[in-house]
């Protein structure tokens, strides 16, 4: 099961709030925008926490 589109039109870095594009092979989300953060995705639910995001 994949990522709700409705959802990832909303999603925004909690970080630096820029954009976010989501990477269905790595289950990952990555901004966009100044930071570069990257959350995790577990089952199919983004872990949109700045604690948990790998930092580039």
């Amino acid at each position: 099961m994949a990522l709700d589109q409705r959802l990832l039109e909303i999603l925004a870095c909690p970080n630096c709030r820029g954009d976010v594009e989501y990477l269905q092979a790595e289950q990952i989300i990555v901004c966009r925008g100044e930071c570069g953060y990257r959350y995790p995705v577990r089952d199919d639910i983004p872990v949109m926490l700045i604690d948990e995001a790998e930092k580039p």
